[in-house]
Formats: C-alpha cells, sequence, structure tokens
C-alpha cells in the first residue's frame, strides 16, 4: 500500500478537532493537529500544530456552525505542504444497535446514522453535517466511520442488560458504552505492556470509566447513551428514574425539557450553579456548592472503581486519561483517597507533576497518567479500513 494522507476529524457539538496523519504503512504517523473551538459562540479559536509543536495557525475566530468550521478548516490545511487527503476517518459517538463495527460510510450507512441521532443527540447530528460537509470540500474521497462502541461490543449480557422486559432487550436497549476510540488509544499505548486487568477512567467534558479484562471491555459507566454513568460537566450521569417521574409529574416539562435538564443544565453545573469547568470550581474555594460539584465528582469516580476492581477480580493498572484525568491532579488525588484497600495508593508527588506513574513504591495496582489520541486511534482504522477497500477494488 502506497504512502497515503489521512483526515481524522472528531466533531462536537461546539467543537472539531482534527488531525492529519501519513498513512499506508503498518503504524501511521502524525503530521499535524488542530481545532475550531467555541463554535456557536463569541469567544471561539482556530489552531494548527506540527507534530513537532510548532504552532502553524492559531487565531481567535467566531464560527456560527460546523459548516463555517470544516471550510475554515479545509481552507488552512491548502496552505500546509501536505498531500489531498486520500481518505477521511469520523468519530461517530453512537451508531445504534445496528452499527457497532468501524466501515465505509455508504448511503445505507447514513440512514442508519441519521436513526441513531435519537441516542445521542448532542453527538450525532453533528456528526451527520461534518460527513455531509467534508462530502462537498474532499468530493470523491472514501470517509469511514469509526464508532466509540466498537470497542464495548465485547460487554457481556450481565453488565450490558438494564433489568427491564426482554423486548426491550430485543428492540436494543441496553448498555453501548462510549470514549471506545480512547480506550482503544490506551491499549495500543500500552502494547505488551498491559497488565490483565485494566481500569481506563476518562475524565472530561464527557466522563466515563471501563473495565478491562485481557484488552477486552467487560463494563463501563455510560449505558444506553452518553447521558449516563458517572457525574460528568453538564451530564447527570446515572439517575434514580423516580426522579425523572417526579419532575415530570410535578412540573410539566416536556420530553424536550428534560433531555436539556439531563443533558446541558445538570451535572458539576448544575450542583454548583456556577460552571462546568473543573478549573474554576477548583478556584472557588470559598463557594461551598462549587467544592460540592468536586466532591460529588470524585466520589462517583471512586464509586466505580471500587465496582469495577471487584468485577476484574482485583486491579492491576488503573490508567487516568481525558482533560481532567490528564491535567488535574487535585481530582486524581480525591478519586484515588481511601481506595487504598483496593491496593491503590498515589506518590503525592509524582501526582502533583503528573508524572506517567503516579502511583506510589507500596501500591499494589500501578496508576498512570496517559494521553488519550482518540484522533490516532481513527487514522489507525481508517488506514487499515483503506488498505481492505484497495484491496476489495483490486480483487473483486
Amino acid at each position: 500500500m502506497a504512502e497515503t494522507t489521512i483526515l481524522a476529524l472528531n466533531s462536537g457539538s461546539s467543537s472539531l478537532k482534527f488531525g492529519i496523519f501519513s498513512g499506508g504503512r503498518e503504524e501511521v504517523r502524525p503530521l499535524c493537529s488542530g481545532a475550531v473551538e467555541g463554535i456557536g459562540s463569541n469567544s471561539g479559536s482556530f489552531w494548527i500544530r506540527s507534530a513537532n509543536g510548532e504552532t502553524l495557525k492559531k487565531e481567535s475566530h467566531t464560527m456560527a456552525g460546523q459548516q463555517e468550521a470544516i471550510h475554515a478548516m479545509a481552507q488552512a490545511l491548502e496552505t500546509l505542504p501536505f498531500p489531498r487527503p486520500a481518505a477521511i476517518g469520523h468519530r461517530i459517538v453512537h451508531g445504534g444497535p445496528k452499527l457497532l463495527e468501524h466501515q465505509l460510510i455508504t448511503p445505507e450507512v447514513l440512514k442508519e446514522l441519521e436513526a441513531a441521532a435519537v441516542f445521542a443527540p448532542l453527538h450525532v447530528p453533528a456528526a451527520l453535517k461534518m460527513i455531509r460537509q467534508a462530502r462537498k470540500h474532499f468530493p470523491g474521497v472514501p470517509q469511514f466511520a469509526c464508532f466509540d462502541t466498537a470497542f464495548h461490543r465485547t460487554i457481556p449480557e450481565a453488565a450490558s442488560r438494564f433489568a427491564l422486559p426482554k423486548k426491550f432487550w430485543d428492540s436494543g436497549v441496553h448498555r453501548y458504552g462510549f470514549h471506545g476510540l480512547s480506550c482503544e488509544s490506551i491499549l495500543h499505548s500500552l502494547g505488551t505492556n498491559a497488565p490483565p486487568r485494566i481500569i481506563i477512567a476518562h475524565l472530561g467534558s464527557g466522563a466515563s470509566i471501563t473495565a478491562v479484562a485481557d484488552g477486552a471491555s467487560i463494563d463501563t459507566t455510560m449505558g444506553l447513551t452518553p447521558t449516563g454513568g458517572i457525574v460528568m460537566a453538564t451530564r447527570t450521569g446515572d439517575l434514580d428514574p423516580g426522579v425523572l417521574l417526579y419532575i415530570l409529574r410535578t412540573s410539566g416539562s416536556s420530553a424536550e425539557d428534560i433531555e436539556r435538564l439531563l443533558d446541558k443544565q445538570s451535572g458539576l453545573l448544575g450542583i454548583s450553579g456556577l460552571s462546568s469547568d473543573m478549573r474554576q470550581l477548583h478556584q472557588a474555594a470559598d463557594n461551598p456548592d462549587a467544592q460540592m460539584a468536586v466532591e460529588i465528582f470524585c466520589r462517583s469516580a471512586k464509586k466505580a472503581i471500587g465496582g469495577f476492581t471487584a468485577i476484574l477480580g482485583g486491579l492491576d493498572l488503573l490508567v487516568f486519561t481525558g482533560g481532567i484525568g490528564e491535567h488535574d491532579a487535585l481530582v486524581r488525588g480525591q478519586i484515588c483517597s481511601e481506595l487504598e484497600p483496593f491496593g491503590i495508593i498515589l506518590d503525592l508527588q509524582k501526582n502533583k507533576e503528573s508524572l506517567e506513574v503516579i502511583s506510589g513504591g507500596s501500591s499494589q495496582a500501578r496508576v498512570c497518567v496517559l494521553e488519550s489520541q482518540e484522533d490516532l486511534q481513527i487514522a489507525r482504522h481508517t488506514n487499515r479500513l483503506l488498505g481492505l477497500l484497495g484491496s476489495t477494488a483490486q480483487n473483486p
């Protein structure tokens, strides 16, 4: 397979992250990365950096939507010394019950994605817009869907099934799990050093914790949608269903009101009444609601780690990743405090410095801080699928 250029796109409701990679070989190589942030706000930014960290572009930018974002990105990429992409890979959060493998985006796949938007209304519609815009800006370039849910296909039925009548299980109502590309990238980074029992804590605006046994996901905190699991920036995480019934009965709320409450008005923002940004909550040390938000976030993560350690029958490695997991020593310390009975003991200085290994010498489980490389994982899958597509074309 000849050397090719791959464009990885990771679209969110208010951001577009992207990376250019050199493919065509066994391991892809990063060339540059960038992001359009704050889409739809008055304080957006656009930056591109080379693989060695050199700033190639950085400016404040106000963009109304994804169409403007991808147009700006495409224009900027034309000025860089990289060939036109031979393939484009997209991070797709949820493909619904029928799309559970990374694959070429065809008209049939697009139709299934449109049906799956109900599972992840914050993410899938934005991804669909990005796919269509990418087709306009890069006509004829094959596009591939890389699903966050694919990694969690190995979760057993006992972990995936909700306590509902069987007809709901048969119709696809079950635990799908998310942040799968992040988990895959962590396992790829660990390589042959990956021990049998791992817990991956992906902590960011969206947050989930996954139990991995012998390289396979066996349980995870997020469920049917990315709203479930531990507390997040603006999402509730798991909630007593009776709470929703109470709200519906006493407030006259519509389904849309409930969706907005669960996904955009709750979590750290709802508890604190101040911000969804963990950094701002730390700064508000004299605000009891802000500190309560941090405590509840850490407590929910701690409970998941303890529970998954029991499911795994012990723990060899705990990995912190994601924006909070990689950079917030206070949160990591608070989560790991009182987990000594589970074999987790931090080295406080190593944790403060956010070193790769932050566990103490007497810790039975190793505790690491590793970078989530979702875009690189998208490029790996796209590179592999492009090679298969080429083989199929040559050998019909």
